[in-house]
């Protein structure tokens, strides 16, 4: 705000109204006290015209002081506005109000605009009036009114982490700065997409290109500093952030609040092998080399001599009955099955899919009926479920279950685990089930002034005495508050507890089926399978992506899958790169 633009808030607002009424009143009086003095309009119900002109006059007056706040408008821009709101007053009084009040029905039409048409251009003679005394009058106060105060800094919010919960927040930010309030933010996440992970299964099975479910964090959150880099530390006593953005020079980022949404990691929790042979689906290069990884093992298979090798290249397990392993192999089985007339060599029942969950039903996050659902059409197109054993271990080939079932295969997705981002564990408090970090009901990480938690990170408490599940539509919830919260703070407000109820839950089985409900409303079958479709096409960012989506779609209603290998073999990519150990940052 440049100096002399300000004055103080309250004080400029109401006197900006009352200078506006008070110059309505004067036009409105004089201007309907001559149209009446040259015997142009009459009086209306025993008083005077000057009173109804009176009136219109203070309520337009009025109006342009919230209008325009403190600041004086522009003769072009008074005496128009003026005008325009003495048009309105004209249509609702003259036109409206008063055959209301005599109890006939309001006539919109030319010919009642006729009868009323010296009212018309007294309204519009007062309001130009209006606009020109709100005008002098406004500079007057903006001389008089007390000078504000120079704002204080801007308060630092860093957010780390560009996924649902750091862009929400990112964005919420802008728009209270918008509000007014004083908020210098910086994004910073090690990815410079926002990845829409309910669609990332579809891009392992060619069914979506990958680039069409990815938006831009600057442009997703185009008003908000940004920084690409990864997170190195934390210093919660000097409130800083160390980033090393690639130019071999950390960065330090101060700041007064710090919200920490970086998600979570894959979590193999010890078990032998598996990182070093399992794939995992959490981002967009996992998606690509499982893809590349299993049209490569079709193109070994389909020249394969030996029956045993063969069955070994073309067995594909996934551990995790949930809904990532369960969309897993649903999807694998839809992308396999729907290149085999490309590979003569592959018969049809030549593939096998394995799906291995230690629960004693799938998709525990879905009620038991669906979840049996889920299961009867997972076996009915053929594919294996392993119920109450999980994964021992993994070697190059094989797949080790606690049943002692070894099972020959050259892919081995694991989705039964995972962990709050190694970053969160560099902090000094409590965390809780998979590493998160323990906040309270505000977000607030507790012990750490000015910072804040949301996301897969956080483990937020519930009012049924649980946590929030980690969701991307609680993620962009909880991103929104705890910008509000902070927000509240930074003006010397109490922050609000966070509560959100799950709207409904999806889950996509393969074929054109899928299950799930939406407030307590369950849907299954081909009918889930098009809502699924329709909400997360809605919830895409920008029409863009949705458009590209939408014709991704069609064309696979409408032509095989691609089967270009695009990617060296998986083998040079170990899969001990993609479980972050504890060091790594965002």
């Amino acid at each position: 705000m440049a100096p002399g633009d300000g004055v103080a808030g309250p004080v400029a607002r109401w006197a900006s109204v009352g200078a506006g009424a008070g110059g309505g009143l004067v036009a409105g009086v004089l201007v309907g006290a001559l149209m009446e003095h040259q015997g142009m309009v009459a009086g209306r119900a025993g008083a005077p015209a000057w009173v109804a002109f009176g009136v219109l006059g203070v309520v337009v007056g009025a109006a342009m002081g919230p209008l325009h706040g403190h600041r004086a408008p522009g003769a072009a821009v008074a005496v128009p506005g003026g005008m325009t709101a003495g048009l309105l007053g004209w249509m609702v009084w003259f036109l409206t109000g008063e055959p209301l009040l005599r109890g006939e029905a309001p006539e919109w039409s030319a010919e009642a605009a006729g009868r009323a048409y010296r009212e018309l251009v007294g309204c519009l003679l007062s309001g130009g009036l209006t606009g020109a005394l709100y005008q002098g009058a406004a500079l007057l106060v903006r001389r008089l009114a007390p000078p504000a105060p120079e704002p204080g800094p801007a308060a630092r919010v860093v957010v780390v982490g560009g996924g649902f919960a750091g862009v929400a927040a990112a964005r919420r930010f802008e728009r209270l700065a918008l509000r007014g309030h004083r908020l210098d933010v910086t994004l910073v996440s090690a990815s410079n997409y926002l990845l829409f992970t309910p669609m990332l299964a579809e891009v392992a099975s060619g069914a979506l290109q990958a680039r069409h479910i990815s938006a831009p964090v600057r442009a997703a959150a185009s008003h908000t500093r940004f920084r690409h880099g990864t997170v190195e530390q934390i210093d919660p006593v000097r409130r800083t952030v160390t980033l090393d953005a690639g130019s071999g020079r950390p960065e330090a980022l101060p700041y007064d609040h710090l919200v920490l949404a970086v998600g979570s990691v894959a979590h193999a929790a010890g078990l032998p092998g598996v990182d070093e042979h399992a794939f995992t689906l959490k981002d967009l290069g996992d998606a690509r080399v499982l893809r590349d990884h299993v049209l490569a093992l079709l193109e070994r298979a389909d020249l394969e001599p030996d029956d045993r090798k063969r069955r070994q290249l073309l067995t594909f397990v996934v551990a995790g009955g949930g809904f990532a392993g369960t969309e897993a192999v649903a999807e694998l089985f839809d992308l396999v099955h729907s290149v085999l007339p490309y590979y003569p060599g592959i018969g049809e029942g030549d593939p096998r899919f394995v799906l291995v969950h230690s629960g004693a039903m799938i998709l525990p996050e879905l009620p038991p009926e669906l979840g049996a659902y889920a299961l009867e059409r997972l076996r009915a197109r053929g594919i294996e479920v392993r119920l109450g054993v999980r994964a021992a271990g993994a070697g190059p080939a094989d797949v080790r279950l606690t049943s002692g079932e070894l099972i020959s295969t050259r892919t081995f997705v694991w989705t039964a685990g995972q962990r709050a981002n190694p970053l969160a564990a560099t902090l000094p408090a409590e965390r809780g089930r998979g590493g998160a970090l323990v906040v309270d009901a505000t977000m607030r990480v507790p012990g750490l002034e000015g910072v804040w938690a949301v996301g897969d990170c956080a483990r937020i408490p519930a009012p049924d005495g649980g946590t929030y599940p980690p969701t991307a539509q609680h993620a962009q919830r909880e991103g929104r508050q705890v910008a509000d919260n902070i927000a509240a703070v930074v003006s010397g407000r109490a922050p609000r507890p966070f509560a959100f109820r799950t709207l409904g839950v999806f889950v996509a089985l393969g074929h054109r089926t899928a299950a799930g409900e939406i407030r307590g409303r369950r849907f299954s079958g081909l009918a889930a399978w098009m809502l699924w479709r329709g909400i997360y096409l809605a919830k895409l960012p920008g029409i863009e992506k949705r458009a590209r989506v939408l014709f991704d779609w069609a064309l696979d209603l409408a032509f095989p899958r691609d089967i270009a290998v695009t990617a060296p073999p998986a083998h040079r990519f170990p899969a001990a790169a993609r479980f972050p150990r504890p060091e790594e940052g965002s």
